[in-house]
């Protein structure tokens, strides 16, 4: 009883890093400042994921003692001090805008990409990718795009994300490898199939091809299919593309091949399913993998 008292009274002073949270938890937009942070002083270099695990309880430990605090893991307040900006200020003690740096700037950040609205590196900076993602986001939200992140927008960001009921067929015969969240110090949107190079693309759903082409932000040779309500799936670093603009194509049609053109490091499909130009988890919509 008094060690459960006891961590209560520290959680409430700041950040306990004991234990992981479960693997499937989006993590805490705090821990995940506290992570950019880390990051910042050199001492942490795994994913910002919001989770509280043995790494991030390590940099915090070795942060305290390189500023001669007691090396207890916990980001409290004198921790957060010595962090300088990167430890302050508290997310919604201010309005977020302009040049913005800081700690409520990185929770933010991490904030806007779960909810499908990823700006880049999260990293603690106001710039011109996380204003550009926070006002899609407000539209988005039905909220006036001024780019200020108060509380209402807090507010917004806080709700859990809306789920379709849809269902998609997997596009590829392959696994999932890289999934959908955190990666690194960024966010990703959309799920990796392992695939060969060339391996048959397949139409995840009903739709018409909304766009067939390069795309110069990374993705390669890509093709957008709209399934009608604010629905779209993406389909990236094709090698080939077997549709064009405009066609209309039933579940399942061949519309192209796995390839790694664009800014890929080896032949997958990477596939991402857009709600309203919001980037959801696709794997909540897919069949489970078949085993033999």
């Amino acid at each position: 009883m008094a060690t459960r008292r006891m961590r209560v009274i520290l959680a409430a002073a700041g950040l306990v890093l004991a234990t992981a949270a479960p693997a499937q938890a989006r993590g805490s937009p705090s821990v995940a400042a506290l992570q950019v942070a880390l990051r910042a002083e050199g001492l942490y270099a795994a994913t910002v994921d919001g989770v509280a695990g043995p790494a991030t309880r390590a940099a915090v430990v070795a942060f305290q003692r390189r500023a001669h605090l007691a090396a207890d893991g916990i980001a409290g307040p004198r921790t957060r001090r010595a962090l300088g900006r990167r430890g302050r200020p508290a997310l919604g003690a201010r309005i977020i805008h302009g040049r913005a740096r800081g700690w409520d700037v990185a929770a933010l950040q991490f904030l806007l990409a779960w909810r499908g609205f990823p700006s880049g590196p999260i990293d603690g900076g106001f710039g011109p990718r996380t204003a550009a993602a926070l006002v899609r986001f407000q539209a988005w939200a039905g909220l006036a795009p001024d780019g200020l992140a108060g509380r209402a927008t807090l507010a917004a960001l806080s709700r859990p994300p809306p789920r379709a009921g849809l269902a998609f067929a997997r596009p590829v015969a392959a696994a999932i490898g890289d999934g959908f969240g955190p990666r690194g110090n960024r966010f990703h949107g959309g799920v990796d199939f392992v695939a060969p190079a060339g391996a048959p693309v397949y139409a995840a759903r009903a739709g018409r091809v909304a766009s067939a082409g390069w795309d110069s932000g990374g993705y390669g040779w890509l093709i957008v299919l709209d399934h009608g309500g604010g629905v779209t799936t993406w389909y990236a670093h094709l090698s080939r593309l077997l549709v064009g603009r405009g066609q209309a194509v039933p579940a399942g049609a061949f519309i192209g091949r796995v390839g790694a053109t664009g800014r890929a490091t080896g032949p997958h499909l990477h596939f991402s399913v857009y709600l309203n130009a919001a980037s959801v988890d696709p794997a909540i919509f897919l069949p489970p993998e078949q085993t033999p």
